[in-house]
């Protein structure tokens, strides 16, 4: 399997569990304490953003960006249309990279002014981890109030995605 194969799996699977965490986040709102709710939409929020950053960084574009997080954040409807939107690029945009960009290393600024440089496989795998450390995040909150959280595994899309992994050779 090819780096780029993988990375349009692992995008894939960011999507799937990016949709399950929206939906989850809709039902908290309908239940679970406002403060709480308030905290989950702040942390994924911040993923969003980060995961913006690097689309600029990506394509060598300045962003508007001057922190990673906002006080509040924004209406549910809001950001789910902003990552939706966000996974849709990656998607896309990991499955039309060659190897040589994939390897090409970029340099780009970080929000608090320190200079960076990482190669493009190496920013998508930081948004692929940094996205599922966040997500595991809110559903820490949403199992201490519901007592349950969205389905977050890779293997789980796997299976999902392709149902025919679940059969045995004969």
């Amino acid at each position: 399997m090819s780096t780029q194969t993988l990375l349009a799996s692992l995008f894939r699977y960011k999507a799937w569990a990016d949709e399950g965490l929206l939906a989850g986040l809709a039902g908290l709102a309908a239940k679970g304490p406002a403060d709480e709710y308030r905290c989950a939409m702040r942390v994924f929020n911040h993923a969003c953003i980060v995961d913006r950053i690097f689309v600029a960084n990506l394509q060598r574009k300045a962003h508007a960006y001057t922190a990673t997080g906002s006080r509040e954040p924004p209406a549910l409807e809001a950001l789910a249309e902003s990552v939706r939107e966000t996974d849709r690029w990656y998607v896309d945009y990991v499955a039309r990279l060659s190897p040589e960009e994939l390897a090409e290393s970029i340099e780009f600024t970080f929000t608090d002014g320190s200079p960076g440089r990482m190669s493009r496989e190496e920013m998508l795998g930081h948004v692929v981890a940094h996205g599922g450390y966040h997500r595991g995040e809110v559903g820490q909150i949403m199992t201490r109030l519901t007592g349950s959280s969205p389905p977050d595994t890779f293997t789980g899309y796997l299976h999902q995605a392709e149902p025919a992994r679940r059969e045995r050779n004969a």
